[in-house]
C-alpha cells in the first residue's frame, strides 16, 4: 500500500467511525466505536511508517477556499508523528472497549473521537499552511467537545472545558498569525516557499515568534500551560491518555516543522527562547506534580515537565548547532525525539491505568487509595513500568532519552565557546534537577496508590478491570521496556526521520546510534538488569 493509499484510508475509516458513532444505539456503538478508532490508528501506524521509510505519496482535501485546497503528504518527519500517534491511539481505542463508559461512550464523544484523531493525524501529515491550519482547528474542536464530556454530571468539567477551549484557540490564533506572516512574506503557502525566507530577515523573526508561541501554547509549557491540569484529569481517560501522549506532540511537531523542516539555519535567540521556556517547564511541571494529590492532575503536571525536557533539546540544538557545533546539535534533536516517543509511550500508559484505578475504586485522590498491587496486579505492574519511564530510570525509554541529550549537553561548548558551555551546563543541572523530582514524584505516586493498606471503602473494593484495559495497558508498558532495552532502531530511524547529517547511525553509542567525539559505549555488564542496560548507553572516556 502506498502512503496515499494509506492516506486515504486513514480519512475514509475516521470519517466512516463518525458516522457509526453518531447512528448505532448504546450496546453496538461500544463493540464498533473502539474497533473503527483501533483501525483508524493501524492505518496511521503502516501510513507513517511508509513515509518514514521514505514513501511519498499526497492526497489534496477540496477546495477550503475558492482555488485553494489543503495538500496532505507526510516527509519522514511527519511519518514519525503518524506512528506516533497511530500508535497511542490504538492503545486508546482497545482500552475503551471496556474502560469508556457513561459520558465517554455517549453518541457525542464516539463522534467527536475520530474525528479529533484525524485532526491530529492532519496536522503530522500537513504539507502546506492550509492544510496545517484545517486540520489544527478539527483537532482543536474535536478535543474540546471530548473535554466536556461529562460536563452535565459534573460542573468543574465546564471550567476545565471552558479553559481549555479559551487556550487551544489562543493556540490557533497565533499559529494562525505566525504563516500568515510567513506566507505573505513568501508569496506562497507551501513548506518549500516559507524555507526560501532569509531566517534573520524582520518578517520571518515575527512569524517564528508567533509560531513558537503558538506551539508552546498547544504543547502545555509554561507559562501557557494553564489548561493543561484543569483539561487533563477531567476529560475520559483514554482521552486524557490521547491528549497528553499524543495532542501535546502537535506542538513539539510544529516546533520542529519551524527549526529542523523550514529554518535550520535559524538564529541562536530561537533556541534561547525555547531552553528557557523547556526549562521552566520542567522545573515547575514536576514540583507542581509532585505536590499533587490527584492522580491525573500529577500526570498533567509531569506532562509539562516531559514538554520541558523536550524543548531543552530542541533549544540546546537550535543554540548550538548556530554556534557552529552542528554534530551536537543534530545528537539534541535525535535526544528530542527520543524523549518524544519515551513520554508517548509512558503517559499512555500511565493515564490508561489511572482511569483502570478510577473504574475500579471510583476515586483519583492518592490520599484515599492504598493497597491496589493485591487486587489489581495487572495495572499495578503497567504502571510500575510507565513509572520508571516517566522517572528517567534504566532499561525504559525514557532512560535512553535523558541519557542520550545529558552526553550532548555535556559535550556542547567547551573550551572552545566558553558561554555555549556555559548554557549546555545549566541545562544539564535542570535536566539532573528534573530526573531527581520525577523519581520522587513517581515513588510517591505508585507507593500510595498500589502499596500498603487501603484507605477508603473505594480502595479496599477494588477489583481488577477487564482484559481490553489490561491488554492496552501491558502492551504500552512493553513498547516502554523494549525501547529502553533495544534503543539503536529508533535512534537510527530518528536520524532519517530528522535527516540530519553527520550523524552517525552506527557510531560508538549503541544507545542512540550516533556518534560524539570522546563518547564510548560502555563495556557489557554481566550482572543484572540495571548493568545491561549500562551496556547499552554511552559513557565519557576518562581524559
Amino acid at each position: 500500500m502506498s502512503v496515499r493509499l494509506g492516506l486515504l484510508a486513514v480519512l475514509s475509516l475516521a470519517l466512516v467511525a463518525a458516522v457509526v458513532g453518531g447512528v448505532l444505539g448504546t450496546a453496538a456503538r461500544q463493540r464498533v466505536s473502539p474497533l473503527l478508532g483501533a483501525l483508524v490508528g493501524a492505518a496511521a501506524v503502516w501510513t507513517g511508517a511508509l513515509a518514514w521509510s521514505g514513501g511519498t505519496g499526497r492526497v489534496v482535501v477540496g477546495t477550503v477556499l475558492p482555488g485553494v485546497g489543503a495538500g496532505y503528504a507526510p516527509d519522514r518527519l511527519g511519518g514519525a508523528f503518524l506512528v506516533l500517534v497511530g500508535g497511542v491511539t490504538v492503545l486508546a481505542s482497545v482500552w475503551a472497549f471496556d474502560g469508556a463508559r457513561g459520558t465517554a461512550a455517549s453518541r457525542t464523544a464516539w463522534v467527536a473521537y475520530p474525528l479529533f484523531v484525524l485532526g491530529l493525524l492532519g496536522v503530522m501529515a500537513a504539507a502546506d499552511v492550509v492544510a496545517f491550519l484545517l486540520a489544527w482547528e478539527v483537532m482543536a474542536v474535536a478535543s474540546a467537545v471530548l473535554v466536556l464530556a461529562d460536563h452535565a454530571r459534573r460542573p468543574e468539567v465546564v471550567g476545565a472545558g471552558l479553559w481549555y477551549a479559551g487556550m487551544t484557540q489562543l493556540s490557533f490564533l497565533l499559529v494562525l498569525g505566525g504563516f500568515a506572516v510567513l506566507a505573505s512574506a513568501a508569496g506562497g503557502t507551501g513548506w518549500d516557499d516559507l524555507a526560501r525566507l532569509a531566517p534573520d530577515a524582520g518578517a520571518t523573526g515575527v512569524g517564528v515568534g508567533l509560531l513558537l508561541l503558538g506551539f508552546v501554547t498547544k504543547a502545555g509549557a509554561v507559562p501557557v500551560h494553564v489548561w493543561l491540569p484543569r483539561a487533563h484529569p477531567e476529560a475520559p481517560s483514554h482521552v486524557s491518555a490521547l491528549m497528553s501522549a499524543a495532542m501535546v506532540k502537535a506542538g513539539v511537531c510544529g516546533v520542529l516543522l519551524v527549526v529542523v523542516r523550514l529554518f535550520p539555519a535559524g538564529p541562536s535567540w530561537w533556541g534561547l527562547a525555547l531552553l528557557v521556556v523547556g526549562s521552566a517547564s520542567a522545573v515547575f511541571g514536576i514540583l507542581q506534580a509532585g505536590v499533587a494529590a490527584d492522580l491525573k492532575r500529577l500526570l498533567a503536571y509531569s506532562t509539562t515537565e516531559n514538554v520541558g525536557l523536550i524543548l531543552v533539546a530542541v533549544g540546546a540544538a537550535q543554540v548550538t548547532t548556530a554556534r557552529g557545533d552542528v554534530e551536537t546539535g543534530h545528537v539534541l534533536l535525535v535526544a528530542a525525539l527520543l524523549l518524544t516517543f519515551g513520554h508517548a509511550a509512558a503517559k499512555s500508559v500511565l493515564f490508561l491505568t489511572a482511569g483502570s484505578v478510577l473504574h475500579a475504586t471510583g476515586l483519583r485522590d492518592l490520599d484515599r487509595l492504598g493497597g491496589l498491587g493485591r487486587t489489581m496486579p495487572w495495572t499495578c505492574g503497567a504502571f510500575g513500568v510507565a513509572a520508571l519511564g516517566a522517572a528517567g530510570l534504566p532499561v525504559t525509554a525514557g532512560f535512553v532519552a535523558e541519557w542520550t541529550l545529558l552526553q550532548a549537553l555535556v559535550h556542547a561548548g567547551g573550551p572552545a565557546d566558553p558561554r555555549l558551555g556555559l548554557v549546555s551546563a545549566l541545562a544539564v543541572t535542570v535536566v539532573a534537577l528534573t530526573a531527581g523530582l520525577a523519581l520522587m514524584t513517581f515513588t510517591k505516586a505508585f507507593g500510595i496508590a498500589f502499596l500498603g493498606r487501603p484507605r477508603s471503602d473505594g480502595a479496599a473494593a477494588a477489583h481488577e478491570v477487564g482484559r481490553a484495559e489490561r491488554l492496552a495497558a501491558a502492551v504500552g508498558a512493553l513498547a516502554v521496556l523494549v525501547l529502553g532495552l533495544v534503543p539503536g532502531p529508533m535512534a537510527t530511524a530518528a536520524v532519517r526521520a530528522l535527516g540530519v547529517d553527520g550523524v552517525t547511525a552506527a557510531g560508538t553509542t549503541l544507545a542512540a546510534g550516533v556518534r560524539l567525539d570522546g563518547v564510548a559505549p560502555a563495556p557489557g555488564a554481566a550482572g543484572g538488569v540495571a548493568g545491561g542496560a549500562a551496556g547499552l548507553v554511552p559513557v565519557l572516556d576518562p581524559l
